[in-house]
């Protein structure tokens, strides 16, 4: 037995009340429960640890007996050495916990089992998710058995209820003080048996099949993102609740532009007259128009120029990204003759002023080799 005080164990003040005690053993529970954390000797103990603190602090008689005598109160002579108390089921004290689990109800009723969730990956263009898409997927999946309805029984006959859980799906197992939930091994968790299996889908209730579903990519969508599209994953089998169907999306590179959330961007070559004159480029936006931005003289490699409300659509309504351009200016390539006589011609007329950082950067490494000949000098 652990020396905490019950109510450190469960991180509640001494005068908390029933509300509050509930609330702080639910979160234990759930957070060290073995299900949750499997061949975990330290979960499993403060696990047990916890129902033992809310069995006492949930129970008013018991509560005023521990807090005039301590844990003496329980101790052999003093309540049998069992924290829960004569007749009572610590199953019970469990029933929330199991609901949000399992998805089940409390009072003996079937827990609602269901089928499994499935994944999708779908690639999309980047004009797709600007402008959004209503598009159809095709996914391998599971219908219904049209000889047996979907009940997994031959015609005629009836699934019956399980003799083991009784119908609930689940079975309890004592493991000391404390009962544990989990599936029903002989039904599955469905809370019936079928004697008589359809000969068509073998008592599964549905057979393979090929389906296509029409989604709604929304404008706005990102990678990663995904959608959901309730009751259309596996259905599971007779009785079962459908999962749900996940597509995650993925926004495929573009040629031009890269996404960053809102925002797109998109690298311009200028030639090297534009650039040093001056002018006007076309740049293409993403809904497939095009847009004139004027190019001022001096321009350099790397100046980015912002064009507001030509990004992308926002997912949720509100306004548009924006769109950056990067220049790169480009070098001259194959040159005539001609081109570089004209060339040297301007390179011969060029002072100071006309490429200002490159005379900057001859000026600073000629002051840091004269710097290391002074140094070595003065050695």
């Amino acid at each position: 037995m652990s020396d905490r005080s019950y109510y450190d164990i469960l991180g509640v003040a001494k005068d908390a009340d029933e509300k509050q005690i509930k609330s702080a053993y639910r979160k234990l529970a759930m957070k060290y429960h073995p299900d949750r954390n499997p061949d975990d000797p330290e979960a499993e103990a403060k696990f047990k640890e916890a129902g033992e603190a809310y069995s006492i602090l949930s129970d008013g008689d018991k509560r005023a007996a521990y807090d005039r005598y301590g844990k003496a109160a329980f101790e052999q002579g003093g309540g049998g050495g069992n924290p829960f108390g004569q007749g009572v089921d610590p199953g019970d004290i469990f029933g929330d916990i199991f609901s949000e689990f399992f998805g089940g109800s409390r009072g003996g009723g079937r827990a609602q089992a269901r089928g499994q969730d499935l994944r999708y990956d779908l690639e999309i263009l980047l004009e797709d998710a600007f402008n959004g898409r209503d598009m159809e997927i095709t996914l391998p999946g599971k219908e219904a058995c049209d000889r047996c309805d979907g009940q997994g029984a031959e015609p005629g006959t009836q699934p019956e209820t399980c003799t083991t859980c009784h119908g609930r799906g689940r079975v309890r197992v004592q493991q000391g003080f404390f009962t544990m939930e989990r599936g029903c091994p002989k039904c599955a968790g469905r809370g019936t048996v079928i004697k008589d299996p359809c000969r068509q889908c073998a008592g599964q209730g549905y057979v393979q099949t090929e389906r296509t579903l029409s989604i709604n990519i929304p404008a706005g969508i990102e990678s990663g993102q995904r959608i959901r599209l309730s009751g259309e994953g596996d259905p599971g089998g007779p009785g079962l609740v459908p999962g749900d169907l996940y597509i995650f999306v993925e926004v495929l590179d573009h040629e031009i532009f890269e996404r960053d959330g809102p925002n797109l961007y998109c690298r311009a070559p200028v030639t090297m007259v534009t650039a040093a004159l001056g002018g006007d480029i076309e740049i293409p936006t993403v809904e497939g128009g095009r847009t004139r931005i004027t190019i001022p003289e001096g321009a350099q490699t790397g100046r980015r120029m912002r064009l507001r409300g030509k990004g992308m659509t926002s997912l949720r309504g509100g306004p548009r990204g924006d769109l950056y351009v990067e220049l790169f200016v480009e070098t001259p390539q194959k040159l005539t003759s001609r081109q570089k006589e004209l060339m040297r011609e301007f390179c011969d007329e060029s002072g100071e002023d006309c490429n200002p950082e490159s005379n900057g950067f001859l000026g600073k490494v000629k002051r840091f080799w004269d710097d290391l000949t002074d140094a070595d000098e003065a050695r």
